[in-house]
């Protein structure tokens, strides 16, 4: 079964009422997610787009997570052992990009993972200090359920090294980079198969 989800920014509206949050937050039905128009920009089968993704795990900043990656059977399985004592995280990144995806609303997955809380990383050449920052969005997944999941863009927030700042907000025009991270703050073992990246809108 697969499940169609989208993750929206929370409400700042006081007054907004629970039946109007509730209409926001809901899931967008198969038949809504199948009408977007969408990208494809990876896959994992002999003709998609190759990312070169690469490994970067807390053990750069004296932590002691383990993860890495393999690709089969047109997925790519991200996996490992995240360990809170030290950075936390485990994540895969791509090589250098160049997309311009201000024409699109946001980014959609489809996962198959193990109920635990991802979170898609995009970077651009946006600076903080003279250094590159990232911009993430979380999203959650059911465990062993295939999920096309949409997270637009406006919910990604600037971030230096798990730090929030206040701006520059993401430019959708010069996206030079793609991660995805296990970062959720829990330790554990972590399974993820990424089975492509759309744009969508």
């Amino acid at each position: 079964m697969t499940v169609n989800t989208t993750f929206f920014p929370p409400s700042t509206a006081l007054s907004c009422s629970l039946v109007l949050l509730a209409l926001l937050c809901a899931p967008l039905s198969a038949s809504e997610a199948d009408n977007l128009d969408t990208l494809s920009l990876t896959g994992f089968t002999a003709d998609s787009p190759d990312f070169g993704w690469y490994v970067q795990n807390d053990n750069v900043m004296g932590g002691r997570s383990e993860g890495g990656f393999a690709i089969a059977s047109e997925e790519l399985i991200f996996s490992g052992n995240t360990n809170t004592n030290g950075g936390g995280f485990s994540s895969i990144r791509t090589q250098p990009l160049e997309l311009d995806l201000s024409a699109y609303t946001g980014i959609r997955v489809k996962v198959k993972a193990d109920g635990r809380r991802y979170t898609w990383g995009i970077q651009t050449d946006a600076l903080w200090r003279g250094r590159r920052i990232n911009y993430w969005a979380d999203f959650d997944t059911l465990a062993d359920q295939t999920m096309v999941i949409d997270i637009p863009f406006v919910n990604f927030l600037p971030q230096f090294r798990g730090f929030k700042l206040d701006g520059p907000e993401l430019d959708t025009g010069q996206i030079a980079e793609f991660s995805l991270y296990q970062y959720d703050k829990t330790d554990g073992p972590f399974a993820l198969r990424l089975i492509s990246v759309e744009a969508y809108r």
